[in-house]
C-alpha cells in the first residue's frame, strides 16, 4: 500500500514533493512518523502539562476497531517537564507504546526504542525495528523538548 510520504526536519513532519507531485512511500517512515508525532489522547490517570482539561487525541479514537487500536504517541505530555533521566524514560515508553500495533499487526518482529537527552532542550529518539526476512530499520528523531 502506498501513503503520501512524510519526512523528518529538525522542526518536525513534512509532506515530501517528488518533483511537481506529492511524493509517496511504500515503506515504514510514514508511519512511524505519524505514529510517535501525532498527539494520543491521554489516559484518565496522566498528568496535563498545561493543567488544563485538554486530553487531545485523534477523534475517530472514540470508536476503535480494537480496544487496543489508537493512534499516535502520548509523547506531548513530557513537552514541559524537566530534562531528567526520568522523563526521557517514561518517553521511550510512550513512543514503544505508540509503535506497538507494528509488532500486533505482524509487521515488525519487535519494536525498541531509545530516548535520550541530547542537548538542552532537545530529545532524541532512536527507533530500531525488526522485520521478517530483512533487515532491522532504523530512524533517528531529534525534536525539540518544548514542542513536542
Amino acid at each position: 500500500m502506498t501513503d503520501l510520504a512524510i519526512v523528518w526536519h529538525e522542526t518536525g513532519g513534512d509532506i515530501e514533493l517528488g518533483g511537481y507531485d506529492l511524493a509517496t512511500d511504500d515503506g515504514l517512515r510514514t508511519a512511524v512518523i505519524l505514529s510517535l508525532f501525532t498527539d494520543r489522547r491521554a489516559e484518565p490517570d496522566d498528568v496535563l502539562p498545561d493543567d488544563g482539561g485538554d486530553r487531545r487525541g485523534f477523534w475517530a479514537d472514540a470508536w476503535p476497531e480494537a480496544d487496543s487500536d489508537r493512534l499516535g504517541s502520548r509523547l506531548w505530555l513530557v513537552s514541559r517537564e524537566k530534562q531528567l533521566p526520568v522523563v526521557a524514560e517514561r518517553a521511550r515508553e510512550y513512543a514503544e507504546e505508540a509503535l506497538a500495533w507494528l509488532v500486533e499487526d505482524g509487521i515488525a518482529g519487535a519494536v525498541r526504542v531509545e530516548a535520550l537527552i541530547q542537548g538542552r532542550g532537545v530529545l532524541g529518539l532512536h527507533v530500531s525495528i525488526e522485520r521478517p526476512d530483512t533487515d532491522p530499520v532504523e530512524y533517528r528523531f531529534n525534536r525539540l523538548w518544548e514542542t513536542l
